[in-house]
Parts: structure tokens; sequence; C-alpha cells
């Protein structure tokens, strides 16, 4: 999801030009919409096509949550944003009424956003389960007892 022109500022790529915007059948103002992802003030009238790598992925968070889409598909979203961005991404998947697939190393983002876990263990095993991530892992630890992930080791293919 790119932002079509980067000579449109955020409030425009955001709101599309009208003050206010529909959220899950509600109407938001678009400026607080916009002030939610840490974008402020004078952030909101930067153009596009300046913006930092940090405030490209919070602009395109915005644009995602508010696409009335059925499926999100994030990739570590928690890298590169602040604590403000992030309690708006967990407000806006706590009221999301879709499907979210998050691919996270960040375990307590886990725990309070996820409410089933898909997690590839060692000897690619695959276990799927209801519940946050603190529930996986009491579970890995009575399944599997204290021990540590073991890390993968390959076998050659061809020998020399």
């Amino acid at each position: 999801m790119q932002p079509s022109d980067p000579d449109k500022t955020v409030y425009q790529v955001l709101s599309d030009d009208a003050d206010f915007i529909m959220l899950d059948n509600r109407s938001v103002n678009a400026r607080a919409y916009a002030g939610r992802f840490n974008f402020t003030g004078a952030d909101q009238e930067r153009k596009c096509g300046v913006l930092s790598g940090g405030e490209r992925n919070r602009l395109h968070l915005a644009m995602a949550l508010k696409a009335n889409a059925n499926l999100l598909l994030l990739d570590e979203p928690t890298n590169d944003i602040d604590v403000n961005t992030l309690r708006s991404l967990e407000e806006g998947l706590e009221g999301f009424a879709g499907c979210a697939v998050i691919i996270s190393h960040d375990r307590w983002f886990l725990d309070r956003v996820a409410t089933h876990i898909l997690a590839f263990e060692s000897d690619s095993k695959v276990v799927f389960m209801e519940g946050s991530f603190s529930d996986y892992e009491a579970d890995r630890v009575r399944r599997l007892g204290n021990a540590a992930p073991k890390r993968i080791r390959y076998r050659d293919l061809v020998k020399e």
C-alpha cells in the first residue's frame, strides 16, 4: 500500500481531503485520526515524498487500518514505531473485525493482541493453539519442559 502521490500531504492521503473519515461505520475527525499515529500539527502538512522510513511505516499503518479490509498481514509491525503509535496499532487491532496475521518477535505485543498462536518450533513442528502468547508459553513448558529452543543444524546436501 503506497501513497499514490509523493506531493500529497499526510493529511490529504489519510483524509482524501475530507474533514471526517469512516472507521468501522462511524465518522472520525481526519486530523484526530492522523494524530493517533503521531502526525500532529505541522506533521500533517508534510509531503509524503519526504517522510522518513518510520514515518512512512506509521502512515502505512494508518492507511491499512482505515481501509476496511477483512485481512491484515503484518510483518514485524512494531519495528521502528514509537509508543503512541504502538498503542494506536493495538487499539486498531482490538477493534478490527477481520483477521490479522502478525509475524513478530515482540512477545509483549503478541500477548496483548493475539487470540491464536501459530508457532514454528524445533524439528519443523508447527503448533496451533487458541490464546495469547503467555498461554502458548505455558503450554510449551507443559509439553516440553523448560528446554530452550534448539538451533537447527542442516546436513550437507553435497559431499565433496
